[in-house]
């Protein structure tokens, strides 16, 4: 993707994690990519400030952990989802597909992923606002909110029980 300059119609804020930064790094300027200086994407090992570019983004597009599909239902964000395989029980692919149900995000397999037809993916939501909204909005209906609080009730269950 980054190497065919597929991303013409749109930026991205691609976090490799911090494990993987040196080594994405490493890839890209062996092929000539200066990873300071890519059209339309900023690499970083790292995104601290989640919810902030979360909130401005059109569409997220990531893993599916169960709090980044919690984040994106939160937010009301159109997703493309690339569960994580390997990972006990295939979580990540059910939590993709809660919002995959509700027609709030696209999968696209680990095994499947190439920069075409990720780059396909995000612009067959892009390029239709009327789509993205309405991703958004089916989003919001499996939001969950004051998790925390009920994450906090839960634990005092457990703590006055002992």
């Amino acid at each position: 993707m980054i190497k065919s300059k597929n991303n013409r119609n749109y930026q991205m804020v691609w976090a490799t994690g911090p494990k993987q930064f040196d080594l994405m790094k490493t890839k890209l300027e062996d092929s000539g990519i200066n990873c300071n200086h890519i059209d339309g994407i900023k690499m970083m090992p790292y995104i601290y400030n989640m919810e902030e570019l979360m909130n401005v983004a059109d569409i997220s597009i990531g893993r599916a952990g169960a709090m980044t599909v919690t984040e994106i239902a939160n937010l009301g964000k159109p997703s493309i989802l690339i569960p994580l395989p390997n990972v006990s029980h295939d979580h990540q692919l059910y939590n993709a597909k809660v919002l995959e149900k509700v027609g709030a995000a696209k999968i696209i397999l680990n095994e499947e992923l190439t920069a075409e037809n990720l780059n396909q993916a995000i612009e067959e939501i892009t390029e239709n606002k009327a789509k993205m909204q309405e991703m958004g909005q089916n989003a919001l209906k499996v939001s969950v909110h004051n998790v925390e609080d009920k994450i906090y009730q839960e634990i005092k269950k457990l703590v006055v029980k002992k």
